[in-house]
């Protein structure tokens, strides 16, 4: 993988790069895929189960859908995402998967090195993001197919792994294996610089004169300030190029500062970074974590045993499922607090199929066994809508209801209410890229304002976002973005006669560094 290395360019001589991708998960290698090339066409031999579509389709099927009117494509398509292109792209690759079908995707690829548009894509880790952080013997949500990238089938890498074919879900330690050696296997490694850190991204904007004023510049860089203009410095740049500041961690733990310049920045940075919190008292005692790993860790040093006091986990959702699952699998009695009714219609738990989720569904049941009183789960009990009053330093929580209050003796607290993007390089958190940029990113109530085919922010040109940040959690959808993002750029390439034809090569890695 590229090393940043400080003294690889002159100083006056910093690197440009057409696009630069922050987040190396599969939003961003997907991404990465189609800007080195690859293109996709409709398949000759293939027949899309959608009449309409597959009508639109055939009227220029000479072209790749990239080149083609994503907005036309995806005019009257319903899928589970809220993103037209993104619903559009899922129907070509998995087309009627809402409907239990299996198709194959319509689509065939092309590696067309006139096209490559050369990238960086920045990752605090190697390529796959947040999937190599998740406990590794849980099971995703979704099938492991859908978990899959363009051009490499799942299965064909996972031979022999997967369950059956009415449950192939997969478990995250399949699936970040699965992201690493799909760039291998694509050639996309000269793309992708690994442990590397974003610290600040801004805007430069050209001033009177030959000065360049920095703008945008999020309180984790500083303030605003100007800089000279060198013989081939900032001031040459088109107005409106965008500054790229961190760190690589290289080998010895060192850590090598970097800066670049990009003329495009996609935010494929997920959602996983900061966990959400219940701002109660005593949250930040160290019995009380934001994390399922902790739980397996404490389990496996042996500090969380059978014969301790309960653990308490916090929330209604599948990481909160996970982690009962994980203490009651170990024999660990449980604590379990939601704010919802178990009846709630918004419960995950109702919108999973039983004979795919089985495991989801027993911590349903049991969710609801307070009211029957039952003996099934003695290790486990149940307290719907009630919410945790606070935290004690003698490892004591107190529990509030609608009219009473309880209090126990726990071992450790696990909150599992969900978590929010951390976009700290960005200009006010970057909470004004939101819909509402009164309140901060939501990926599900508030996620960025985005054009819904291009997936250009629309408060920043040049500036784009994908995968969760925009609203798409599932790996379904967030390829969508990949297609908007790949597709808008290389029109505007094209329009400006400016598309790179240098055979596919990677972008120089060697960057100016302070």
């Amino acid at each position: 993988m590229p090393l940043l290395e400080e003294n690889t360019l002159p100083r006056d001589h910093p690197l440009t790069v057409p696009v630069v991708i922050i987040g190396n998960g599969p939003s961003g290698i997907c991404l990465s895929y189609l800007l080195s090339g690859y293109r996709p066409y409709l398949d000759s031999g293939a027949v899309h189960p959608n009449p309409i579509l597959f009508r639109k389709l055939q009227e220029a099927k000479h072209l790749s859908i990239t080149d083609q009117d994503l907005e036309y494509l995806s005019e009257g398509l319903e899928g589970r995402s809220s993103n037209p292109a993104a619903v559009l792209f899922d129907t070509l690759l998995h087309p009627n998967a809402d409907f239990g079908y299996e198709f194959p995707s319509v689509l065939t690829w092309r590696l067309e090195h006139q096209h490559h548009i050369p990238h960086l894509v920045l990752g605090k880790g190697t390529p796959g993001g947040a999937w190599h952080a998740m406990e590794g013997s849980m099971l995703t949500i979704s099938l492991g197919i859908w978990m899959e990238l363009p051009g490499v089938n799942y299965r064909d890498l996972t031979a022999g792994k997967h369950r059956s074919a009415a449950n192939d879900r997969a478990t995250p330690e399949e699936i970040s294996s699965y992201y690493r050696n799909y760039v291998k296997l694509m050639g996309l490694q000269k793309n992708f610089v690994d442990n590397a850190y974003v610290t600040s991204v801004l805007r430069l904007h050209r001033a009177q004169g030959d000065v360049i004023e920095m703008v945008d510049r999020g309180d984790a860089a500083g303030s605003e300030q100007d800089v000279e203009e060198g013989d081939n410095g900032p001031a040459s740049f088109p107005q409106g190029i965008w500054e790229v500041r961190g760190y690589q961690r290289v080998g010895d733990d060192s850590h090598v500062p970097f800066c670049l310049f990009a003329e495009n920045v996609v935010l494929a940075t997920g959602a996983s970074d900061s966990p959400a919190r219940l701002a109660v008292e005593g949250e930040d005692l160290p019995f009380v974590f934001h994390s399922i790993s902790d739980l397996g860790a404490a389990i496996s040093k042996g500090n969380i045993t059978q014969s301790s006091d309960p653990v308490l986990i916090v929330g209604a959702g599948l990481s909160a499922a996970d982690a009962i699952l994980c203490a009651y699998n170990n024999n660990i009695s449980i604590l379990h607090v939601f704010r919802k009714r178990v009846d709630d219609p918004g419960l995950i738990f109702k919108q999973l199929p039983e004979t795919l989720y089985p495991e989801y569904h027993k911590v349903y049941r049991m969710m609801c066994s307070h009211a029957a009183a039952s003996s099934l789960f003695p290790d486990y009990s149940s307290f719907p809508e009630h919410r945790v009053a606070s935290f004690q330093p003698d490892m004591k929580c107190v529990l509030q209801s609608a009219n009473s209050f309880q209090v126990f003796k726990i071992s450790m607290a696990l909150v599992l209410i969900g978590t929010h993007p951390n976009l700290f390089f960005m200009k006010d958190q970057g909470q004004y890229l939101a819909l509402d940029p009164n309140k901060p990113i939501s990926c599900k109530q508030n996620p960025i304002d985005i054009h819904p085919y291009t997936f250009e922010c629309t408060k920043e040109s040049n500036l784009f976002a994908m995968g969760p940040l925009v609203g798409d959690n599932f790996v379904r959808f967030l390829k969508g973005g990949a297609l908007g993002i790949s597709s808008c750029l290389t029109k505007r390439l094209k329009k400006k006669g400016k598309l790179i034809t240098d055979g596919g090569g990677g972008v120089g890695v060697g960057l100016a560094c302070v």
